[in-house]
């Protein structure tokens, strides 16, 4: 026995460490080293959603097509609306949807009309029927209406020639609805980006079969899966990879075969007593981070063969605050996806949230309006790394700063609401 006193290299729980990477530096590192697929294939307009376009739409036609009654009403003359007083029109004809009037409107003559239908010739403005008087085939109309009220133009929405999508806009529902009334029923999009992902030890086993003691279900592929598949990549789902030297680098070298990325939780800690950081070490380039923020310090990226890799550490919360902040916009990037800037909002916090200096933190909370009209936030209760219930609960990150030594209650605070990640 000696009474050299133990030296304490810096942890997870600690608040600083001088060897520990910005997170910024870190975003910026990784997004300048992937790079887009550039691979395409053309696909029904039902299979495009949140797929990226590879070539640009131009409208080859107006949306709407004739220019239409916006309200059942009668289609009239502006032009004959009164100056003054009250003014009787002799009704002709009916105009309904895909059936127009054929018909001739004369001076003073109105034609029935359909939300909808193709406005007749000789008129531009169609009066509400519930503001008009009707006698027999008459109606009587007041000084009230206005010229070209109630009529949706023919290109209103989209005239031909317009832009309609940029190569690399990634298709949302609306977008599919668009591309349809443009006629289109084909487009050109990037290939999906393959992803694959497993989960290392002898402790996790998978949902429907009985733990042992001593071994926990695998809740982080179930999340990393859900994060994937929302972002419409094709996703490669490896399962648990036993703790032995050769698994380890078997499912490796599949997963770097198969995937444009590979992506596992847990195993990037200083002294993990596993097989994964020797495993990529002899397989690939991939850096070990240490980077300042909680949670989520341990990091590796880099490359297996040809596809990229991201180690992401294995708590719970962990898992998903890496991917949020460091991985989802690479894949991003590597989709084609048009870059997207997240949102930003500043909250009164209902909650005193500690910290000290030296790291950025992504805490979890729950904002919304009050009886006000100000904007404000709790934090979702405790927030450890390992309590996946503080993420179920929030519906942004609170966002404190390297040089934040906490906040007391009313203070103004930054979030980042999930809207802009999910």
């Amino acid at each position: 026995m000696t009474d050299k006193p133990i030296q304490y290299d810096p942890s997870c729980m600690d608040d600083y460490d001088p060897n520990s990477m910005d997170a910024n530096m870190a975003q910026q590192h990784i997004l300048a080293s992937v790079h887009a697929i550039s691979a395409t294939e053309t696909v029904a307009i039902r299979q495009a959603l949140h797929r990226v376009l590879a070539k640009p739409i131009t409208a080859n036609l107006n949306v709407p097509s004739h220019t239409n009654s916006a309200m059942d009403g009668y289609a009239i003359n502006g032009q004959q609306i009164p100056q003054s007083g009250q003014q009787d029109f002799e009704l002709v004809g009916t105009a309904w949807a895909g059936r127009p009037f054929t018909g001739t409107v004369a001076t003073h003559q109105c034609v029935r009309i359909m939300t909808g239908a193709v406005m007749p010739d000789n008129t531009d403005s169609v009066v509400m029927q519930e503001h008009v008087r009707v006698s027999d085939t008459l109606i009587t109309i007041d000084d009230k209406q206005k010229q070209g009220q109630n009529v949706r133009q023919a290109g209103e929405d989209i005239a031909i020639g317009d832009p309609v999508f940029t190569a690399n806009h990634y298709l949302q529902p609306a977008d599919i609805g668009l591309i349809a009334s443009l006629g289109v029923a084909e487009v050109v999009v990037k290939r999906k980006l393959k992803v694959a992902f497993f989960s290392t030890g002898d402790e996790l086993v998978s949902i429907g079969s009985q733990p042992k003691k001593g071994q926990i279900f695998d809740s982080n592929r179930y999340t990393l899966w859900s994060m994937l598949s929302a972002m419409g990549v094709e996703i490669i789902d490896l399962g648990v990879v036993r703790d032995t030297p050769e698994a380890v680098e078997q499912a490796f070298m599949d997963a770097s075969q198969s995937a444009d990325v590979v992506i596992t939780s847990g195993g990037v800690s200083v002294g993990d007593a596993d097989y994964v950081k020797s495993t990529l070490e002899k397989l690939g380039h991939v850096n070990f981070w240490k980077v300042a923020m909680k949670p989520g310090r341990p990091l590796a990226f880099g490359q297996i063969n040809k596809a990229f890799f991201f180690g992401l550490p294995g708590n719970p919360v962990s898992v998903m605050v890496t991917f949020y902040i460091f991985v989802q916009a690479a894949l991003e990037k590597m989709m084609g996806r048009n870059p997207r800037q997240r949102l930003r909002m500043q909250a009164k916090s209902l909650s005193k949230l500690r910290k000290r200096p030296g790291r950025v933190e992504y805490q979890r909370g729950y904002y919304e309006i009050n009886a006000q009209g100000e904007l404000q936030v709790s934090k979702t209760g405790a927030q450890g790394s390992g309590i996946l219930r503080s993420m179920s609960e929030a519906n942004c990150f609170i966002y404190l700063p390297m040089e934040s030594g906490g906040t007391e209650q009313g203070d103004t605070v930054e979030i980042w609401p999930f809207e802009s990640f999910f």
